[in-house]
């Protein structure tokens, strides 16, 4: 008689939700594949977000449904079931010292999960590991950018977590985007703002976009063919993710950020994504990293159901 596996979330490698592990990018066969890039080289004031990657895999073992999949009593779905194949790959090699060759890392890691058929859903680390991930994705035509964010991120700085937007502007594969959740005093210079409005970026600031509602702001983001999305968990409300390294209140909340997510999803073909600033350490809670697996997992989730719903459970590469 075959002995029952119970699997807990406490046992076993803190792989993310408890997903198969894949050591080797070459031998990757799933639709969807998480890589952590453990780096904060790029953060100018409080570190720390290179230990998200590790804190959020721990914390997404107690979602863990395995093949079973997730039920959302909300929307009368099940979610991420069998034959839907996700995969943990580990972290990106981080250089010591070296931000060049730790990026050119990531780009490569993140063009071999394309190239093997999977979306690359990364988890920072800071705001700056989205600019190699970006640079990755310029196989792509009619590409739009959405950035969930209590900050511009259009600094001039550059290869810094506060200049992320601005030099992803200026890639030639980049030519739409929105930004949602921009706050508070300090969120970025004037000087950054009338550069993202130049450039022709949709700007909805929290208050406005919680004011609209999910439906209204998804009719602001600019339509495309493909999109690529870049979640700053700091994004969220500070009562709701204080655990970051730059936290500020008036921010938005899980059912908003979740409902504009599953809308993208509708709109075109979410080429990959990624969730950054988790910065364990200055939120002894937990809930920051709680919230980053459980926002992973619901986008992850809107994502697959409309391949399947489109019959494609193998990401197109254009």
């Amino acid at each position: 008689m075959n002995k029952k596996i119970y699997n807990l979330p406490i046992t076993g490698i803190a792989s993310f939700a408890k997903y198969p592990i894949c050591t080797d990018l070459n031998e990757l066969d799933a639709d969807m594949c998480v890589m952590g890039i453990p780096y904060d080289m790029s953060t100018p004031y409080l570190t720390g977000s290179k230990f998200g990657p590790r804190r959020i895999r721990e914390v997404s073992c107690h979602y863990a449904r395995g093949d079973a999949g997730f039920w959302d009593p909300e929307r009368m779905e099940q979610f991420l079931e069998a034959p839907i194949k996700i995969v943990d790959a580990g972290d990106v090699d981080m250089v010591p010292m070296s931000y060049e060759e730790t990026f050119s890392n990531v780009t490569e890691c993140v063009r071999k999960i394309i190239s093997k058929g999977a979306i690359p859903v990364m988890m920072g680390g800071d705001h700056a590991v989205t600019i190699p991930t970006a640079q990755a994705l310029d196989r792509y035509d009619d590409l739009c950018i959405v950035q969930f964010d209590a900050h511009l991120d259009f600094g001039l700085r550059n290869w810094t977590n506060g200049s992320p937007m601005r030099l992803i502007s200026q890639m030639p594969h980049f030519k739409k985007m929105c930004q949602i959740g921009m706050r508070g005093l300090g969120s970025s210079t004037r000087e950054d703002f009338e550069a993202a409005y130049a450039f022709g970026s949709v700007v909805i600031s929290a208050r406005k976009a919680l004011e609209m509602g999910a439906q209204k702001v998804l009719n602001q983001i600019p339509k495309a063919k493909n999109y690529f999305v870049t979640i700053d968990i700091d994004g969220y409300d500070m009562s709701t993710a204080p655990g970051v390294g730059s936290p500020s209140p008036g921010g938005l909340n899980y059912s908003f950020v979740t409902d504009v997510l599953e809308g993208i999803t509708k709109m075109g073909n979410v080429v990959a994504f990624d969730l950054v600033e988790v910065a364990p350490q200055y939120d002894p809670s937990g809930i920051t990293s709680r919230l980053g697996a459980m926002t992973m997992l619901a986008f992850m989730g809107y994502i697959m159901k409309e391949r399947e719903r489109k019959g494609m459970l193998r990401h197109p590469y254009s």
